[in-house]
């Protein structure tokens, strides 16, 4: 008897990667978060390629979550509470194609509940803007060098960390708290 697969995959850009890193590890539900590469023409590329905007790669993450413990609902709601998906080809002073809000969709269900939710967010009127996310189906994920694993736990006093990342972290504890990893939960 063939076991079922207990989680499922999400394919998420949002700007820098180590942004929805250091929050997707706090949420309740996700088993792993991986940063890497989706979405471009070139095969396994390097950070240093990536970073040119020439690869057609976005920086993302693929997180490994319990669809049991949370849906990929909302994932995505906790994804367009933590960067801003109405700018183009950017996230605050990082600018080109590789940090684009993109959902990189694995099946069927997830373009309908990604195409839904983003639907929700416009309507609630919580961005300024009309939002530019992209919804493009999953092709293949690169992941990044083990020098961006966990990467604001290790550098949590790096300017970058301190002015980019942790006023996020902070916003989703805030926005979330009832959704955050408890000590010794997965």
């Amino acid at each position: 008897m063939a076991m079922q697969v207990a989680t499922q995959l999400a394919t998420l850009a949002g700007g820098c990667f180590w942004c929805l890193e250091a929050v997707y590890l706090e949420l309740r539900g996700v088993e792993r978060v991986e940063s890497g590469y989706s979405g471009g023409h070139v095969h396994n590329p390097s950070y240093e390629q990536v970073c040119t905007g020439t690869t057609g790669h976005a920086e993302v993450v693929q997180v490994t979550f319990d669809p049991a413990a949370i849906g990929f609902d909302d994932l995505l709601r906790v994804f367009f509470t933590i960067h801003d998906p109405t700018t183009l080809n950017r996230q605050g002073n990082d600018v080109g194609p590789q940090y684009r809000s993109a959902i990189f969709v694995h099946d069927e269900a997830q373009r309908e509940t990604a195409a839904r939710v983003v639907a929700e967010i416009a309507e609630a009127g919580l961005w300024p803007g009309p939002i530019v996310t992209e919804i493009a189906p999953f092709v293949a994920f690169y992941p990044a060098g083990p020098e961006h694993a966990d990467y604001f736990a290790r550098n949590p006093w790096s300017g970058y960390c301190r002015a980019v990342i942790a006023p996020k972290v902070l916003k989703f504890r805030k926005s979330f708290a009832d959704r955050l990893r408890r000590a010794g939960a997965a």
